[in-house]
């Protein structure tokens, strides 16, 4: 037995060398076992663009920590990783690449430039699955996927054929989200939408009979050049007299009807409504109700097209807004201008301002394929955790749009149709169309467009255990165990996983989605390249180690709460695995060669069967939380069981057996401390890996690694609630005598006369049979008595379980300098609650103070006050 560990821990030293061998040997490696329960996770694909941000690092941890215990309890646990292909982040990576070397990707054309991404991706696409590893992440890096993998694409042209061939997918001209710098569609919930100062434009739209004229007011006045309506609500007296008359465009010229239509908001501006078909989703539903003419103004460029007309042809989007509001003015049709802060949409991917135009786009029609989704979350074959994103999931679900699939890039699944330019047909095929089926033309050509990047993820529970193909991992994996993610792409990815593997599978793709937070800075805002504000996980496993940062984050988190990222908590979690580290240094070089239990449990001590029935209970309750994915208050048990009642207390009282006691009382204290050690080693591995086992392999040496260790079992037999009172008694007295100790300034080396008095005969024989625990622990000399004739003097009172406490100060303390220093403190005490009391006595301070303020100086009023009380007997007590 190797029995000593280094005397500081150096994550280092450990962190690369356990994880080269957990990966060489294959230990992270899932097989089919059907003897066994299958647990699968499989990861949430960051972008193959992507660096490790603390998101990651958190959603990680969560995966680990669950993967690993699983693996623990006897399951055949899988942990499936893989990258997504990002397509619009991608694209743009390399695109700016190329405009490096002055080139744009239309120089390359289309196959060159896919071959530049391919090469881009295998230089650069492993630098976010390199760092998961340095972060301890146990995935089956043999089973390793990419959205653009040959099986993952096959499953994406399957899925698109089947729900082709269903009528579930169809092109058609609709309103989307257009991003005019990534100059693709991006979908409804890929729109962020922010509050942004603007003006309301109130704009005359003259009469075509002359009779006058109706102000409408806008936030665009540039679509009003697109305008083929005016509308007003059927039941507003204000315009009734209007509907079916005809109005004429300012600037354009163009004759323009007035309709009545129920959408119309009359409280909001003027109650007339400019209607741009072609510009806005409201005035699009208008437009088909109504059958009017969808005029687009605005190109993918984001500049004004030539239906704009020749004056504002080819100007930017915001020069037009200018231009339209002179000419307006100019031609006294523009009434007022008022400021406005209104929610203006941006794509969340560059933050460009999202134009709204319609497009010839692909879509899947969402309702057949929402209505099982709905139905798995009501019944409970999908359940949430915390249970209220299940209202968040079905409120999405039921307020569905048609999902728009089709994206203008070049990177990313292409569209498996051909269309046909001679006879107009398009034909959908697994293989590539040469022909036209319909005329037999020869100039077929693929669709242009790729697939929405979130279409392959939404296969992603399916396709990689290998969908369509019937393999092993697919019977016996899915559905996945859980899905662990945040609450940020409930709707970007969960929800459409759950409609996909419902539709394809026939069952729900996970039982339970376990949904995390983010991660804050320490001021509660989102970590932002554009605040400077984000935290590198990699610079922190460099100062701290990988299992700093993992416990820190799992001790911070609550399911679906906000995590805020201190430095001071990462600190903290250093000073746990140090203290672990420690304790565990004394226990090896103290464990000696008999390490045999005993042979009866008598053999045990009130302290032995204390900490055995404790660490039974943080069995049981760190796995009962782990079941209920209250991973953050597992760890916490684990911290207080271990740096508490192990480290603190029972390492403390068994020093003595260790250095003086007989061989027997060696041999069972060394037996419960290995017990202990070892037992809490296997707790504490799914948090914290790499430094788990490395004192694992010098507690074990010849044993299994930790990895391949058994999660502990509940142990019955250990429970001993009567040694927990007891001890729990004996600690608080123990605890009060230090108290007094370190108010009265006693000297920390200087041993002590301590005088208890139990009048209970339980608690006198419980203190008399266990003296040497509070001897050992207070420093003192320990007298115990049922009553006493008369009190001692100066001596220090406490009363603690019943028990009283008195500890003559004569000799232990230099009374007039003690009575000096208490009397200054009294006289700055005094001092402080004066103007505290001052304060508080003031009624305009009262008045006018904020709440928080005024409670604060309360409360501080009642601790200077407390502590006022407690110093004066303390110097009446000095005489």
């Amino acid at each position: 037995m190797e029995k000593s560990l280094p005397s500081a821990y150096d994550p280092k030293n450990v962190e690369g060398k356990w994880y080269r061998f957990w990966e060489e040997g294959k230990y992270f490696r899932a097989t089919v076992e059907p003897q066994k329960k299958p647990f699968c996770i499989v990861m949430p694909p960051p972008n193959v663009t992507g660096e490790l941000h603390m998101g990651h690092a958190l959603d990680n941890t969560l995966q680990d920590v669950l993967i690993r215990w699983r693996r623990m309890q006897g399951y055949a646990a899988l942990w499936l990783p893989g990258t997504d292909h990002a397509g619009i982040a991608t694209q743009a990576r390399v695109e700016a690449m190329l405009a490096k070397e002055g080139l744009t990707r239309f120089d390359l054309g289309r196959e060159r430039f896919l071959e530049r991404v391919w090469a881009w991706k295998e230089k650069y696409g492993n630098v976010i699955t390199t760092q998961l590893r340095r972060l301890g992440a146990s995935c089956d890096w043999d089973r390793e996927r990419f959205t653009m993998d040959q099986g993952c694409s096959e499953a994406v042209k399957e899925v698109f054929l089947r729900l082709y061939e269903r009528g579930l997918i169809y092109r058609d001209y609709y309103i989307v989200n257009w991003c005019p710098h990534c100059r693709t569609v991006i979908s409804d919930i890929e729109v962020e939408h922010k509050e942004t100062a603007g003006h309301l434009y109130y704009i005359k739209y003259p009469a075509k009979d002359g009779t006058g004229f109706v102000v409408i007011a806008t936030t665009r006045p540039e679509t009003m050049l697109g305008d083929t309506a005016v509308a007003v609500h059927p039941e507003d007296e204000r315009y009734r007299h209007l509907i079916g008359k005809t109005l004429v465009l300012p600037l354009v010229g163009r004759e323009i009807p007035v309709i009545a239509d129920d959408y119309v908001d009359m409280e909001f501006g003027t109650g007339a409504l400019k209607v741009t078909p072609a510009h806005d989703p409201n005035d699009f539903e208008i437009g088909r109700r109504h059958n009017l003419p969808s005029v687009k103004v605005i190109g993918a460029d984001a500049r004004m097209t030539a239906e704009a007309g020749a004056r504002y042809q080819g100007l930017d989007r915001w020069e037009c807004r200018k231009l339209v509001v002179e000419d307006l003015k100019r031609e006294g049709l523009l009434l007022k201008v008022e400021d406005l802060t209104h929610a203006v949409g941006h794509c969340y991917r560059c933050d460009t301002v999202i134009e709204p135009m319609v497009s010839r786009q692909w879509f899947v029609r969402m309702k057949p394929l929402a209505e099982p989704a709905i139905a798995a979350a009501r019944d409970g074959r999908v359940r949430f955790i915390p249970e209220r994103f299940t209202k968040i999931y079905l409120n999405w679900l039921e307020n569905i749009r048609d999902w728009c699939i089709s994206r203008q890039l070049w990177w990313g699944h292409r569209i498996p149709v051909w269309h046909c330019p001679d006879c107009g047909a398009s034909t959908a095929s697994r293989q590539e169309v040469k022909r036209c089926p319909h005329c037999g033309s020869a100039r077929v050509e693929q669709d242009p467009d790729v697939l929405d990047t979130w279409f392959s993820s939404a296969l992603w529970p399916f396709s990689t255990l290998g969908w369509p193909q019937k393999t092993a991992d697919l019977a016996y994996f899915y559905p996945t165990s859980v899905l662990v993610t945040g609450r940020d792409i409930i709707f970007f990815w969960v929800a459409r996983m759950i409609f996909m593997g419902l539709a394809f599978m026939g069952e729900v793709p996970f039982r339970e989605v376990f949904i995390h937070g983010l991660v804050l800075d320490a001021l509660g805002r989102k970590m932002s390249k554009s605040l400077g504000n984000g935290v590198d996980p990699i610079e922190v496993i460099d100062s701290h180690g990988a299992d700093s940062l993992r416990f820190m984050l799992v001790t911070g988190n609550t399911p679906g709460n906000d995590l805020r990222f201190h430095f001071e908590k990462l600190d903290g979690a250093r000073n746990f695995i140090n203290k672990l580290w420690n304790a565990s240094r004394f226990v090896l070089m103290n464990l000696g060669d008999g390490v045999a239990p005993p042979e009866e449990p008598a053999a045990y001590e009130l302290a032995d069967r204390w900490i055995l029935s404790r660490y039974r209970e943080a069995v049981a309750k760190s796995t009962a939380y782990l079941e209920a994915y209250e991973v953050g208050e597992a760890a916490r048990v684990l911290y207080d069981f271990i740096w508490d009642e192990f480290c603190d207390w029972y390492i403390e009282l068994v020093k003595s057996r260790l250095y003086r006691g007989t061989p027997g009382e060696r041999a069972v204290a060394r037996s419960v401390l290995r017990k202990v050690l070892g037992g809490t080693l296997r707790l504490l591995h799914p948090f914290i890996p790499f430094v788990t086992e490395e004192i694992w392999h010098h507690l074990e040496p010849g044993a299994k690694p930790l990895i391949a260790q058994t999660w502990p079992a509940d142990e019955p037999e250990l429970a001993d609630p009567a040694a927990e009172a007891d001890m729990g008694r004996l600690i608080e007295i123990i605890r009060a005598v230090r108290h007094i100790r370190a108010e009265m300034n006693v000297p920390p080396g200087r041993r002590a006369t301590v005088i208890l008095v139990a009048p209970d005969a339980g608690s006198r024989l419980l203190v008399e049979q266990n003296r040497n625990y509070i001897e050992e622990l207070v420093l003192g000399t320990v007298t115990v008595a049922v009553e006493l004739a008369a009190k001692p003097e100066q001596a220090a009172h406490a009363v603690a379980a019943g028990v009283e406490i008195y500890l003559p100060l004569g000799g232990l303390i230099d009374f007039e300098k003690e009575r000096a220093r208490l009397a200054k403190e009294l006289g700055a005490v005094a001092r402080e609650l004066a103007r505290v009391e001052g304060k508080l006595g003031n009624p305009d301070f009262v008045a006018k103070a904020p709440p928080e303020v005024v409670a604060k100086e309360r409360a501080k009023q009642a601790e200077l006050s407390r502590k006022q009380e407690v110093l004066a007997g303390r110097l009446k007590m000095l005489g």
